[in-house]
């Protein structure tokens, strides 16, 4: 079964958002006019509680994009607040076509823990039990695309990847925050066997 995985097309990532991602509502059309293709679409919303820990408003005198050191030893970006849940900026865009959508996986509800994948948090404490809907929908081939390409997207495919799917990247449905990181996540997503396509390569 082919499946389409949309991740965090919502309003805080798209222009004008608190996260916005450089032309992020640019992939919205794209995304609409490839879901009958598919034979299930599923997408992830980031879906934080006030005050979660990544946000720099909690921390004093740091600002958003600054870098912190966890007790794990493992490093967090402190991000503007964002994707609240309940707020403007945590809804899916009205401009993406929601109809075809049979689930939608919320990621990020941990106040003490980030999660940029759609299948675990960011310390793989939890999964969002995204892994066990696909598996008993006997799900093989994963197509991802969304916001934003160098972090969510891209760590949604990598963990796609671990959980056993044959998976691929959408490379023009998605958007980066950063271009350089971009490059970085694709040389990584290339080296673990995830295949980077082009919409226009959706051919069967």
């Amino acid at each position: 079964m082919k499946t389409l995985l949309i991740v965090d097309v919502q309003y805080d990532f798209l222009p004008g958002g608190a996260l916005e991602v450089p032309e992020g509502d640019k992939i919205i059309d794209g995304i609409n006019e490839i879901q009958d293709k598919f034979d299930l679409i599923v997408a992830t919303q980031d879906w934080h509680p006030e005050g979660h820990f990544s946000f720099a408003s909690g921390h004093e005198g740091k600002d958003p994009f600054d870098k912190i050191s966890l007790d794990n030893g493992k490093e967090q970006i402190l991000w503007p607040d964002h994707c609240v849940q309940g707020s403007k900026g945590a809804e899916i865009s009205k401009d993406l076509n929601t109809n075809k959508i049979q689930a939608i996986i919320r990621k990020g509800t941990n106040p003490k823990i980030d999660s940029y994948s759609g299948f675990y948090d960011n310390f793989k404490e939890k999964n969002t039990g995204l892994t066990g809907y696909l598996e008993d929908r006997e799900v093989f081939d994963l197509y991802i695309c969304g916001l934003a390409g160098d972090f969510c997207v891209y760590f949604t495919a990598m963990d796609a990847k671990d959980e056993g799917f044959n998976t691929f990247y959408i490379e023009d449905l998605t958007r980066p925050i950063d271009q350089e990181g971009f490059e970085e996540a694709k040389n990584e997503m290339e080296k673990g066997d995830i295949k980077i396509i082009k919409s226009k390569n959706l051919d069967w």
